[in-house]
């Protein structure tokens, strides 16, 4: 698989690539600093995923006093960028944020191919390997913990839809988030495969979600949560 990283942090970089290769699964075509490096590395090389930090300052970019600007979120303005330019790219976007409005940012112009994990990830090479290759497929994936999260506070809320989710049906969404499909699902729960899809179109009848809904639904029923905590509001 080929894949540009992008962090500031040359440290990150370089263990990240390193890491990546050592798995004999992934190639590293680049390692850059930036935003804008990103999204140029990207054109020049077409690789088929992207790595990158959530945080990174614009190249060259300093302050009135000379030292660097506070970093933006850089990374998911490249993500975007790159998703438009280049659909079939499957970008994971690394962040230390448990706040589930960066993820709404990430998501908000859809999912297919996109991810949101926390960046102690790094470390789990298994998770991030299997993060780049659904957003390969056109995959999703968004970090456990957020959804764990977002679900804690939605819940507290009596006229939430997640209100009306049985405990079990909170723990199979906390699967799907993570991409897992019903086999695997059934697996860490310790539950039959055909309960796990009577909890799946349970889900998707308490939150609206039709059969004419986008196919990923899995990852529209994550999107609803966001939506419904109030993270698009600017």
């Amino acid at each position: 698989m080929r894949v540009v990283i992008a962090d500031d942090s040359y440290l990150i970089r370089e263990g990240t690539r390193r890491l990546l290769e050592d798995s004999g699964q992934v190639e590293v075509v680049a390692s850059v600093g930036s935003g804008p490096e990103l999204v140029d590395a990207v054109h020049r090389l077409g690789p088929e995923a992207v790595l990158t930090d959530i945080r990174m300052p614009p190249a060259g970019s300093v302050g009135q006093t000379g030292a660097p600007e506070r970093p933006s979120m850089e990374g998911i303005a490249a993500a975007h960028a790159i998703k438009s330019a280049h659909p079939s790219i499957g970008v994971v976007v690394l962040s230390q944020y448990l706040d589930a409005s960066y993820a709404f940012e990430l998501l908000r112009n859809g999912a297919n191919g996109m991810a949101y994990l926390l960046k102690d990830r790094i470390g789990d090479l298994d998770r991030l390997l299997y993060a780049l290759r659904e957003v390969v497929t056109g995959g999703s994936v968004i970090d456990q913990r957020v959804v764990d999260a977002l679900v804690a506070r939605r819940t507290r809320e009596a006229n939430s839809p997640l209100a009306t989710l049985s405990p079990r049906e909170l723990d199979v969404l906390g699967e799907m988030a993570q991409g897992r499909v019903n086999g695997d699902i059934a697996a860490t729960l310790y539950i039959s495969e055909s309960a796990v899809g009577k909890h799946v179109n349970a889900i998707f009848s308490k939150l609206g979600l039709t059969e004419d809904t986008h196919r990923h639904r899995r990852v529209v029923a994550v999107l609803t949560f966001l939506r419904e905590s109030g993270l698009d509001q600017r």
